[in-house]
């Protein structure tokens, strides 16, 4: 198959590429100040040392935080396969206390294959937990707990946080807590007698540099040499693909991209979408597969609200936004119905609708989203007196507006006056 329809080959090896976190991952791995290498060597001293440990991993969603840490406990079961034990939590989830420590429970009966009570009280639990890390300890195997959503366990009394902190400080006990969460002041959301058990090791993650994404972009897309493609194929899809690397007219689809949302998550959708936009005959990825991926993926539900408005809707958010450009100090019904008996005066245009026509305009506008009351004060008030503001941008209306298929010219002139 690869020599007759390499294209398709290419294809399906790029996008099991962007579909695999440890191959992503890999290329931001091998510095030793990357938080691949910082965590790795946190949670392996904890293993060939025989101590305890606890790190926190803080940033935004969709950085990379959960697949820097199964990659490194992935690495860490290969190179110590009976050594470690490895018992997984979720905020979303296990939140309440009894209920984090029966699956603490469940987790370490499963690993030692033991039988697990469901009828077990919080105090059986606890002192189960804290008589396993005591014999793993003393077997040399260590327990990592991964607390994933790790703000959503500080709420409440956090006894959860506070027993297994607590019974970590014990000699015999051998464990790492890795905390993951997407709120920066995670650790001072705990407790005075929390903290002063925590290690205060943080790990920060961030949306890629443009460095690093110009190095994922090569890392993912270009195809490797040696594989079973042509090597004629393949010399010729990185050339184009290199080519393409450097235009400015790329360099602004991913400036675009990176504008709404920079994380790691958000750029491998967009490229996931990009390779299946890839044209099986030519079997290159263009400009224009960057362009559809980036429309597809970044949905704008202003736009597309404003592509079901009527001509009479359009003109009452065009008077909207002339109304906030002349900042006047209120905004309603009545004021927009002179600024539209105004545009009409002053442009001579055709579209021009009875009072009532246009209330019931106003109203649809509310329905759709595009218009909102500026306060819920004033419910005895009619709508047409109730101070209103508009909830779409004047970049978004003047979008709205060109890309509208039978939108009047004369409304580009009234919004740019």
């Amino acid at each position: 198959m690869g020599v007759e329809n390499p294209a398709e080959e290419a294809q399906i090896l790029l996008r099991t590429r962007l579909c695999n976190p440890n191959y992503i991952f890999t290329i931001l791995s091998d510095s030793p100040d990357s938080n691949y290498s910082k965590l790795k060597y946190i949670m392996s001293s904890s293993v060939t040392e025989a101590c305890n440990n606890s790190a926190l991993l803080l940033g935004p969603r969709g950085c990379g935080k959960v697949a820097i840490l199964e990659m490194v406990i992935k690495d860490l079961l290969q190179e110590y396969p009976d050594m470690i034990c490895v018992i997984k939590l979720n905020g979303l989830l296990h939140s309440e206390d009894n209920c984090a420590l029966k699956e603490i429970a469940r987790q370490l009966c499963i690993e030692n294959q033991l039988v697990f009570s469901k009828m077990a009280s919080f105090d059986d639990n606890s002192q189960f937990v804290i008589s396993m890390l005591r014999e793993c300890g003393l077997a040399h195997k260590t327990i990592i707990f991964v607390v994933d959503e790790f703000d959503l366990f500080t709420q409440g009394k956090q006894r959860l946080l506070y027993s297994l902190l607590d019974a970590m400080q014990s000699v015999t006990s051998q464990a790492v807590v890795v905390g993951v969460s997407c709120r920066l002041d995670a650790d001072q959301l705990l407790e005075k007698r929390v903290r002063s058990r925590f290690s205060h090791r943080k790990l920060l993650f961030l949306p890629p540099s443009q460095e690093d994404l110009q190095r994922i972009l090569q890392h993912c897309l270009l195809l490797p040499t040696e594989s079973s493609l042509p090597p004629q194929y393949v010399a010729a899809y990185n050339k184009k693909f290199l080519n393409m690397l450097s235009d400015d007219k790329f360099k602004d689809i991913v400036e675009s991209l990176c504008d709404s949302d920079s994380t790691f998550n958000h750029l491998l959708r967009f490229l996931f979408v990009a390779v299946c936009e890839m044209d099986p005959k030519s079997g290159f990825l263009s400009l224009d597969n960057f362009k559809t991926a980036l429309s597809s993926i970044q949905r704008q539900p202003k736009l597309e609200a404003l592509q079901d408005c009527s001509i009479l809707e359009l003109y009452i958010l065009v008077c909207l936004r002339r109304l906030e450009v002349k900042e006047q100090e209120t905004t309603n019904f009545n004021s927009v119905m002179k600024e539209y008996k105004s545009v009409h005066d002053s442009f001579q245009t055709a579209d021009y609708y009875e009072r009532n026509v246009c209330l019931r305009a106003f109203e649809h506008l509310f329905q759709r989203e595009l218009i909102s009351l500026v306060d819920n004060r004033g419910h005895s008030q009619s709508v047409e007196f109730r101070p209103v503001r508009l909830l779409i941008s004047s970049h978004e209306l003047h979008q709205g507006l060109k890309s509208y298929r039978s939108c009047p010219a004369i409304l580009h002139k009234v919004l740019a006056v």
